[in-house]
């Protein structure tokens, strides 16, 4: 059940990503590059760099999305139960309104520690980020941080507003919610 929620949520990302939230003007300009991971000769896995572009209508206004996924062996190294290695990845967000730029920050999975438990970061890779949608509240984007090559994970929700204030919050899985339903 697990692994199909996690399939299930990310083959739902990747849709939204390619269709732009459902804006066809938008779907014909974005492109998302997803590859295969890769091990190097001294046995590091990592996840290969990928880039997002996306054009985006809010509030009226015109916004470009850029997000780049890159591993980072800067960061620290997260090992799994088998002793696997793994390299972190960090992800750059840029928000620009025509030649103003509105936001940009890179992410690495400690810029979610306000929403994701200490034990878990530990043992967890930033995996993704994607343009979501739109509400009036801001440009919503989806992030995920979780164990390498596992269905755990952690779905976090980022929200900037036309001002480029950014707030995160952490998204109910599935799962929880049938649970929740069950009790």
């Amino acid at each position: 059940m697990k692994k199909f929620i996690y399939l299930f949520f990310f083959g739902m990302l990747a849709v939204v990503a390619a269709c732009g939230g459902g804006n066809k003007k938008n779907a014909e300009k974005d492109s998302v590059v997803f590859m295969q991971d890769s091990v190097d000769a001294h046995g590091l896995q990592r996840m290969q760099v990928s880039k997002a572009d996306v054009d985006i209508k809010f509030k009226g206004k015109s916004y470009h999305s850029f997000i780049s996924r890159t591993p980072d062996e800067d960061l620290p190294l997260v090992k799994d139960e088998k002793g696997t290695k793994f390299v972190d990845n960090k992800i750059q967000l840029r928000l620009t309104r025509g030649n103003e730029q509105v936001f940009n920050m890179t992410f690495t999975k400690k810029n979610f520690a306000s929403v994701v438990g200490d034990d878990f970061l530990s043992k967890a890779i930033l995996e993704g980020m994607v343009y979501n949608k739109t509400t009036p509240q801001g440009i919503v984007y989806a992030a995920s941080v979780c164990y390498p090559q596992t269905d755990l994970y952690v779905p976090i929700s980022i929200t900037i507003t036309a001002d480029g204030k950014m707030t995160m919050a952490k998204e109910e899985l599935l799962e929880d919610i049938y649970d929740e339903d069950s009790i």
